[in-house]
């Protein structure tokens, strides 16, 4: 009992900053959105990004909650069917809403005469039905999830009573199980190829523009960088750090049933590592974005 609290402080101090600068983040692009003149289809999608993020951190930290005070009853059948889902189905959006935001930012700074430059998106509208479609299809990917999702306590208590778990995944035929499994691979190999086509795209445009930028650079004059530029450096830093935590994730899942022997200290830096992006990326955003690192120093 008393490491199970050891643990679950930890989770949730590491936990607690990351939903809290999602918070921030998610407030504030909601207000430059509404307030600017200017409808940016990237604060829609950062705003999207972080609301992703605090279902997922949110979650967890209900789950483990429930994990350090023992709440054997709570939550029920309903209750692991929903926050186990929305964890699924946030995680499968995080994916999908980095990889627009990195497409998005490659078609911003194309060449006006270039053909991607007419795949920016021209409305709020045809943004908001992109995410329409992308919690539809994460939510039929994750169906599964609410069908075979149980609480322990309905049932052998005696299987299950030490093991800290309250929500557990029945067994699943084999069919069932690789065809969500393919689904799930065939999305997550689509957006990441998406994600690195435009990502080394912007990289190309990057380089090219360094080499003008020093080309045009004069003693006597002072360059300044667009802001399309700077948010496009900042794109590619947080789909830098998604890629190292999905590939840390996926690692992990391999080896899931090995990592459970291994020592205490080990399974609480898994934990944190499979929400690593969630937490970081806010913290990203903050200290790339001019407006909301000043207003964080502020508060």
């Amino acid at each position: 009992m008393f490491l199970m609290i050891i643990k679950g402080t930890l989770l949730l101090s590491t936990i607690g900053p990351g939903i809290a600068g999602n918070i921030f983040v998610f407030v504030n692009y909601m207000c430059i959105f509404f307030w600017d003149t200017k409808k940016k289809s990237t604060h829609l999608i950062l705003i999207h990004l972080a609301f992703t993020n605090i279902i997922i951190l949110f979650s967890k930290v209900t789950l483990k909650t429930i994990e350090i005070f023992g709440l054997r009853n709570f939550p029920d059948d309903t209750g692991c069917k929903t926050f186990v889902y929305l964890e699924r189905v946030a995680r499968g959006l995080l994916i999908c809403t980095t990889s627009l935001l990195t497409v998005v930012q490659a078609t911003t700074i194309s060449p006006r005469a270039s053909v991607r430059a007419s795949f920016k998106p021209a409305s709020t509208c045809r943004t908001l039905s992109f995410f329409l479609f992308l919690w539809i299809l994460n939510s039929l990917l994750s169906m599964n999830l609410l069908y075979y999702m149980k609480n322990v306590s309905s049932l052998n208590s005696s299987q299950f009573g030490q093991s800290g778990r309250y929500c557990y995944f029945l067994p699943v035929g084999q069919t069932v199980r690789w065809m969500f499994l393919i689904l799930m691979v065939l999305q997550d190999f689509l957006f990441l190829a998406l994600m690195v086509w435009a990502s080394v795209y912007m990289v190309l445009i990057l380089h090219k523009h360094h080499k003008n930028a020093r080309y045009l650079q004069k003693p006597k004059v002072l360059y300044h960088i667009p802001p399309e530029i700077q948010a496009a450096h900042s794109v590619l830093l947080l789909m830098l750090c998604f890629l190292f935590f999905y590939w840390i994730d996926y690692i992990i899942s391999l080896h899931s049933q090995s990592l459970v022997e291994k020592k205490f200290i080990m399974l609480i830096i898994v934990e944190i590592l499979t929400v690593g992006y969630a937490i970081v990326s806010p913290f990203v955003l903050i200290h790339r974005d001019g407006r909301l690192a000043e207003c964080w120093h502020f508060h």
